[in-house]
This record gives C-alpha cells, sequence and structure tokens, in this order.
C-alpha cells in the first residue's frame, strides 16, 4: 500500500456520451493498466463489462479500478451517466475524495452534468473539469467554460488554451509552462512540446495571468508577488491553486479528445497536482451509535477500523460489499460490527478491484476502496467499524422509484428462481423495489425508468436464466390533500382480563409541491399523558401515512399533527392508541379532498433548427409544458415538464420525428397534479 499522501480515490463523472468511459480508458492506457483501449462502439472496453452495457454503449454501473500515474496510487470509480442509475453517481460520490467532471465542448453543460455536480457540492468533492470532444464540429472551449461559471455556479480555471478547434484541433497551450503541447493522436506517442504559435501567444499570457490571480487568493506572499509584478513560478502556482481546489472554491479546467487520443496525459498529471489525497480531506464525521455523541476518525493506520459499505454487487452468485476504509485497518478473518444492525459479521476475504476482475488483498487501511465476502447483512450505506470503538457514519440517500410493471415467472416452478433473483436485485441497487399488491397477489418491480426497468428483466434471463411475462410499464402515484382537516377516532376493546384503550385527534395540512412529509405531536401542555402514549399516537398516523384514501398510494406534501390523546388510567395501552392514531388520520385524510400526484418529469430536448416544430407540437400533444426554447452550438434546445404517463415510448417516437436526429433527456422533478 502506497503511503496515503500518493492515493487519489476519485470519480469520472458527466452527462451520458460526454466521453467518461473513453477517457477512463486512455487513463488505463497510459498509467500502464492495460495494455490495448477498449473502444466502446467495439464493445471491448474494461469498465463497461457488463453485457447490457456493451451492447448500448452505456454505463450502468459504476466500476472501480486502481492504477498508478507518477508513483501515484490513484483508485478510480467510472459512473453512469444516465438519469435512470443516478443512485451508482451518488454513492461512489459519498466515498470518494475527488472528481474529474467530464464536458461535452459541443454541448457544454447538459441536465445530467448539472444533476452530477449537485451531487458533488452535497458531498464537498473538490473536481477537476475537462472539457471533452474538442475535435468535433461546433467544439467550443470558451462557450463550456462559461457555462460552468453561469449554470454549475463554479469558478472555473483554465489550465490550458486549446490550439484550433474542430478537425483543427492539434493541442493545447499549457498556461502555466507557457509551452504549446502537441498531440499526434497515436496511441503510443507522448505530447511533444513546442513554441506557442505567434497568434496566441498575447491571449495565452493573459489567461497565465488569470490563473496566477486565482491562485492568489489562496497564499498571501504569492499575492504579493503578482502585485509587484514579479514573475511566480510554475510551482508555486499550482501549490497554491491546490489549497483553492481543496477548499472547492476553484475548478481546474482542462481539455482534449480523449477519443483521439488527445490531452489525456496532462489530465492524469492534474489529478495527481490538484486532487486531494485522503490525508487532506476532514476526517470522516459520524455518532456513536444509540446517542447523539459525535464522533470522528482520522485517516490512520493506526486508529480504530471504520469504513462505509456503499455498494453490493453479486459476482458469480457471490456477495461482494464495496467498502471505502476510512481509518485503521482489517483483515480476512477478522470480526467487524454493523453500527446499523448493532451485529458483528466476519470479513472471509478482501479484494482490490478492477471493473469485474478481483486481486485478493491480505490487509485493507485506511484511504483504500476494496470489496469484501461474507458480509451477509450488510446493505448500502452500513458502517462497518471496530466492536470496540463503534462509530455510525452518514447513510446514503435513496431516490424514491417512479415507475412500476407487474411480473411473473413462466412457469410455477419458474416461482422461486424469480423471487431469489428479484431479492437479490434489489440487494443491489436501493433504487429498485420488489412489492407484491395485496389486493390481486402480483409481484410488482419498481424502478427509475423504462431503462432501468429494462435492463432488470435483461439480467434476470441472462444471469439468473429466468423468463418472466413482464406487464407495460405504469407510473408510480402519490397522494395529498388540497386543504385543512381533523379527525378524531377512539379503540376500545376486552381482552380477557384487561382493557385496551386508545384515542387521537389529527390534524392535517396541505404543503407546498415537494416540500415533502411531516409528522409531529401537539398535545396541550400539562396534560397528564405519558409521552409514550403520543408517541404511539404519532407512529400510528406515521405508518397509516403509507395509504392513502384516493387509491392506496403514499401521502406526499402533508403535514400530520397529533393534537390530542385521551388518557385512561389503568386502560390506555400503547397498541390501543397506535391503532386509535392511524384511524385519526383515515378520517382525517377523507375529510381534506383527497387527490393523486403523478411525477412530472424535467425533459430536454436537444433538435436540429428544421425539426423544432414537430418537436415542439408533439410535446404540446403530450400536455407538455414548454418552459424554454434556446440555442446549444448549431442545435435548439427545448425545457418542457411533461407527465411521465404521457412519455411513455417517446425515444422511439422523436427519433421518427427527426430522422434519428434528435437527443433528449429526461429526469424527475417532482409529484404533482397535471392536466
Amino acid at each position: 500500500m502506497a503511503k496515503l499522501a500518493l492515493v487519489r480515490n476519485i470519480g469520472i463523472a458527466a452527462h451520458i456520451d460526454a466521453g467518461k468511459t473513453t477517457l477512463t480508458e486512455r487513463f488505463l492506457f497510459y498509467s500502464g493498466r492495460i495494455h490495448k483501449i477498449g473502444d466502446i462502439d467495439e464493445g471491448d472496453t474494461q469498465m463497461d463489462w457488463m453485457p447490457q452495457e456493451r451492447e448500448r454503449g452505456i454505463t450502468i454501473t459504476a466500476a472501480a479500478t486502481t492504477r498508478s500515474w507518477r508513483n501515484h496510487e490513484i483508485h478510480l470509480i467510472d459512473t453512469p451517466g444516465h438519469v435512470d442509475f443516478t443512485i451508482e453517481v451518488e454513492r461512489s460520490l459519498r466515498v470518494l475524495d475527488g472528481a474529474v467532471v467530464v464536458f461535452c465542448a459541443v454541448s457544454g453543460v447538459e441536465p445530467q452534468s448539472e444533476t452530477v455536480w449537485r451531487q458533488a457540492d452535497k458531498f464537498n468533492v473538490p473536481r477537476l473539469a475537462f472539457i471533452n470532444k474538442m475535435d468535433r464540429l461546433g467544439a467550443d472551449f470558451d462557450a463550456a467554460v462559461a457555462e460552468i461559471r453561469t449554470r454549475l455556479g463554479g469558478r472555473p480555471v483554465p489550465l490550458q488554451l486549446p490550439i484550433g478547434a474542430e478537425d483543427r484541433f492539434t493541442g493545447v497551450v499549457d498556461l502555466l509552462a507557457q509551452k504549446a503541447l502537441t498531440f499526434s493522436g497515436a496511441e503510443e506517442e507522448p505530447p511533444r512540446e513546442d513554441e506557442i504559435p505567434a497568434d496566441l501567444r498575447e491571449r495565452a499570457r493573459g489567461m497565465r495571468e488569470q490563473v496566477v490571480e486565482a491562485a492568489a487568493d489562496f497564499d498571501d506572499a504569492l499575492a504579493e508577488r503578482f502585485l509587484a509584478g514579479e514573475e511566480v513560478p510554475a510551482a508555486d502556482v499550482k501549490a497554491a491553486l491546490r489549497q483553492g481546489v481543496l477548499k472547492n472554491a476553484v475548478v481546474p479546467v482542462l481539455c482534449g479528445a480523449a477519443l483521439r487520443n488527445k490531452g489525456v496525459q496532462p489530465c492524469l498529471d492534474a489529478v495527481v497536482d490538484f486532487l486531494p489525497s485522503p490525508l487532506e480531506v476532514p476526517p470522516v464525521d459520524g455518532v456513536v451509535p444509540g446517542s447523539a455523541v459525535h464522533a470522528t476518525r482520522p485517516p490512520e493506520e493506526k486508529a480504530p477500523f471504520s469504513a462505509l459499505a456503499f455498494k453490493v454487487a453479486m459476482d458469480q452468485g457471490r456477495r461482494q460489499v464495496y467498502l471505502r476504509v476510512y481509518s485503521g485497518a482489517v483483515r480476512p478473518g477478522e470480526e467487524v460490527l454493523n453500527a446499523r444492525t448493532g451485529r458483528t459479521e466476519r470479513i472471509a476475504r478482501l479484494f482490490s478491484v478492477h471493473a469485474n476482475k478481483r486481486d485478493r488483498l491480505d490487509k485493507a487501511v485506511a484511504g483504500m476502496i476494496v470489496t469484501a465476502n461474507g458480509l451477509k447483512e450488510t446493505s448500502t450505506g452500513d458502517t462497518l467499524c471496530a466492536p470496540a470503538h463503534p462509530i455510525l457514519l452518514e447513510r446514503i440517500d435513496t431516490y424514491e422509484p417512479v415507475i412500476a410493471a407487474a411480473i411473473e415467472p413462466r412457469t410455477l416452478a419458474e416461482k422461486e428462481k424469480l423471487d431469489l433473483a428479484l431479492g437479490k436485485m434489489s440487494d443491489e441497487d436501493p433504487t429498485f423495489r420488489v412489492h407484491e399488491d395485496p389486493e390481486t397477489g402480483q409481484t410488482l418491480i419498481r424502478g427509475m425508468g423504462e431503462l432501468h426497468l429494462e435492463i432488470i428483466i435483461d439480467r434476470l434471463l441472462r444471469e439468473y436464466n429466468v423468463e418472466a411475462a413482464v406487464g407495460k410499464p405504469q407510473v408510480v402515484f402519490r397522494e395529498t390533500i388540497t386543504r385543512p382537516a381533523e379527525g378524531e377516532a377512539r379503540f376500545q376493546r376486552e381482552l380477557e382480563d384487561s382493557q385496551i384503550y386508545g384515542h387521537a385527534r389529527v390534524r392535517v395540512a396541505p404543503r407546498t409541491r415537494g416540500a415533502g412529509k411531516v409528522f409531529r405531536a401537539e398535545v396541550p401542555p400539562g396534560a397528564p399523558v405519558p409521552q409514550e402514549i403520543v408517541d404511539a399516537a404519532l407512529e400510528g398516523a406515521r405508518e397509516a401515512a403509507s395509504s392513502g384514501p384516493a387509491g392506496g398510494y403514499p401521502l406526499e406534501d402533508v403535514e400530520v399533527v397529533v393534537v390530542g390523546v385521551d388518557h385512561r388510567d389503568g386502560a390506555s395501552t400503547v397498541i390501543g392508541h397506535k391503532i386509535a392514531g392511524s384511524e385519526a388520520l383515515r378520517h382525517a385524510l377523507r375529510d381534506g379532498g383527497p387527490t393523486l400526484l403523478e411525477p412530472i418529469m424535467q425533459v430536454e430536448v436537444i433538435v436540429p433548427e428544421e425539426f423544432m416544430g414537430e418537436v415542439l407540437g408533439d410535446l404540446n400533444a403530450r400536455r407538455g409544458q414548454i418552459e424554454n426554447v434556446g440555442f446549444r452550438g448549431q442545435n435548439r434546445v427545448i425545457d418542457a415538464k411533461v407527465a411521465l404517463q404521457r412519455m411513455f415510448g417517446y425515444s422511439t417516437n422523436v427519433r421518427s420525428l427527426t430522422q434519428g436526429r434528435a437527443n433528449f433527456t429526461m429526469q424527475f422533478a417532482r409529484f404533482d397534479s397535471w392536466a
């Protein structure tokens, strides 16, 4: 294991088709991890190893690998770009120390670019930006940099100036070294250092001043030298700029054309130069399980062991748990505490990872990303720690599925195999849910989109040899109310020699869209009611909120307040008040004007000018709300909100309307009532 100062835990993230996997393949090749560059179109990339990924040319599951560059050990995760698999990005960024966000030089900041950027903001992950596809028609480096500033709110600092664009893109100017780097495009040839072209020298000097000015914000001595007009060495500028990156105050920007092997090595250099080691990120925070006592773990091998399980995957029938080790060390055969369950588990084996290949390890220490066998009860977001030094780290958020389909085996003999396979896949993927409808007995699968469910069905057949009949996708609804209301209920039963009694009065009120649910108690002060009785009534109301009166769907955007509890000495029981709380909420909801909410999607369509009318007409026919029509390069961009149930089959339809020349993205916006 390399010293922690020489370790980088990074992710590659971007909008779909921006070139993440292509860049990752070049990273692996130039660092010596592989000896032949894979091609997405040929379906032979290292990181997209699943058959479904290779056939579709997209990344579905986050793949991890380890490699070396300039004597640094780089642990890298290549994440998906499709919105249906955004949980893969979320849980990867949760455990990474830095990220390279890839942008297309033609399309600039796209919807999923914004999503991954916000996710990185959420976890305070330092970033580099790589403007890819500089060789494509319509490539515009300056426009992409400007969008990082205006749309993402970042502070981009270009470290390079492209030499040419589109088919004339030949290299970059290294602004710090004031040298031109020319790329031949040949796999084996390193970039050649040249003098800066005469027509770019003045602009390069001006842009270098801007880099030094940005670095001066993080080094007072450098700022004084800059203001005095002194020449500041590149090494000093890098050191100061690195401090800005670690504080998430600036984003160094580089550019290239990964498919043509241009700009890859400088990007690898930037990963080493600017992104943090595990020692340079704050000690991981948590609490002592079962309390609110704050606890931290420094990234040191001598500290007590702590790790976060950020992914579960099945590999040849074996359950693999991906771990980010934050502190301490662990060996195969040792017992670790699962802070969520309070039970210990034994780690059978440890592995380093390269996509779907594994190498056995004797020990995992702070700063490493590894997989472990033998952890049968550990799930995504669980904390593993030393039994004598428990700590509970922040869990990983999941997303609610918005689309569902009924599924049943072709034969009764296949039923057990289907249940087993669905159980394993829901264990792997927190956004995939399996549910049995109590009224019809049907098995329902729920996911983030049509593609998500399509991949699940494909994996059932290929990996688990289960043939299943699948119904048409259905929208997952929610319920809310339209006006305030109150409900009251009493529950009274005699059971042998004892009485069970409960009473609750509940007030409900609608909240604004997207505000979520709130549950609380407002029992008048001084009322002689034990707290456990109030808590029971509140718990009953909370459980009843999983099924509304309009269609049995979970409640959304509702405030629920327990405002009264009648306590009787000798008769009141926890179970009685829990039942009363449930019934009181149901009465209140029926009087609150219940209504259905459906998932509304944010849709962005990029379409050539000549087909814009057809696309707008089609969106209007789907009762979409057109929010904006703008330009992106030579194409038009249409932003709209459309109900999900009107978007089924849209991919095929928009391509037929535009001769296959339009692209679109769709992501969940909110639950709402829609015309």
